[in-house]
């Protein structure tokens, strides 16, 4: 059975642009919230497997949102999507994440962060061999 993902970003543009990268990648989307309040109550009504988690949002924010689904919902997988990079940040959400994507380096890294969070195997890179 494959990953239920929960989008969670306070902006209507990145998740449409998240879900459709999603879904061109096979990924199983069974949600989306606009912040971390609407977040705790998808988790409760959809059951997600993994949540990509925006951090800055109105209402409540990704990293109140974590403590929150992790208390409800241990098994579930946090992956913060954000653009902040700051290690103190980090260092402090750590304990709520598994796993940190940066927005900027959402085009290489956040499916392959995304398929080893889904148990999906990775197909191994094909060496480029550069003829003289």
């Amino acid at each position: 059975m494959a990953a239920r993902i929960l989008i969670v970003d306070d902006h209507l543009a990145a998740r449409t642009t998240i879900r459709s990268l999603l879904d061109w990648h096979g990924f199983q989307i069974c949600g989306e919230a606009a912040n971390g309040k609407e977040a705790i109550e998808r988790v409760i009504e959809l059951k997600p497997n993994i949540i990509l988690l925006d951090i800055n949002m109105p209402v409540m924010t990704g990293s109140q949102a974590a403590f929150e689904i992790r208390r409800i919902a241990p098994q579930v997988k946090i992956l913060f999507f954000t653009i902040h990079e700051a290690p103190e940040l980090i260092a402090r959400l750590r304990p709520f994440a598994h796993g940190f994507v940066s927005k900027s380096a959402a085009g290489t890294e956040l499916i392959p962060v995304l398929s080893r969070l889904a148990g999906v195997p990775q197909e191994p890179r094909k060496r480029q061999v550069k003829r003289i």
